[in-house]
């Protein structure tokens, strides 16, 4: 197996036993099933080349008809290692979005090995529903947001039960997962 194969595979297991699994995102499961998620490994080592990779996936997303790819995850396992810095690059990628006039059409969702989120501390097992085994960029299209959205009772209290999952599971129950990186 390739480098690039078992990135891929660290990703899917990831996808499959925590954000399916732990059903820490209701609509992940139909598009996984139907394979509608591309999985693309960026051999990015700047940030330049790296939002240079975005652009070009992102163009290459709403290109592309939802049925054969509805979203895509761009895993940049060489570039943004520091959780600081990613979180730093995330305005730049939005920027990017507006900039190549896609805004309102997609956007990018976050996720690090090192996630966490304001107020709270690095080991808080909140911060493990952006966890993901390498620093990945998550391109969605606003339509399909908008669709999952208005077919579930409240998506406002995803984030909330997502929280209660984790606090349920623990530490030691999220390390029972195998989760690799």
């Amino acid at each position: 197996m390739t480098n690039d194969e078992q990135v891929i595979a660290n990703t899917r297991a990831w996808v499959d036993k925590a954000v399916i699994g732990l059903n820490l995102c209701p609509f992940a499961k139909q598009v996984q099933v139907k394979g509608q998620v591309r999985y693309v490994v960026s051999h990015a080592t700047t940030v330049e080349d790296l939002l240079y990779e975005l652009a070009a996936e992102l163009n290459r997303l709403v290109d592309t008809p939802p049925e054969e790819t509805d979203t895509t995850l761009l895993i940049h396992p060489q570039v943004l290692t520091d959780f600081l810095d990613y979180n730093d690059f995330l305005e730049a990628a939005d920027a990017l979005v507006g900039d190549i006039g896609l805004d309102g059409v997609l956007q990018v969702a976050s996720f690090h090995p090192d996630y966490q989120f304001e107020g709270t501390e690095p080991d808080d097992i909140s911060n493990y529903t952006n966890r993901s085994p390498y620093p990945t960029l998550h391109l969605l299209r606003e339509e399909s947001i908008d669709r999952a959205v208005a077919a579930f009772p409240e998506p406002d209290s995803i984030f909330d039960a997502n929280i209660a999952t984790l606090e349920k599971l623990g530490h030691a129950g999220w390390e029972k997962l195998g989760l690799k990186g």
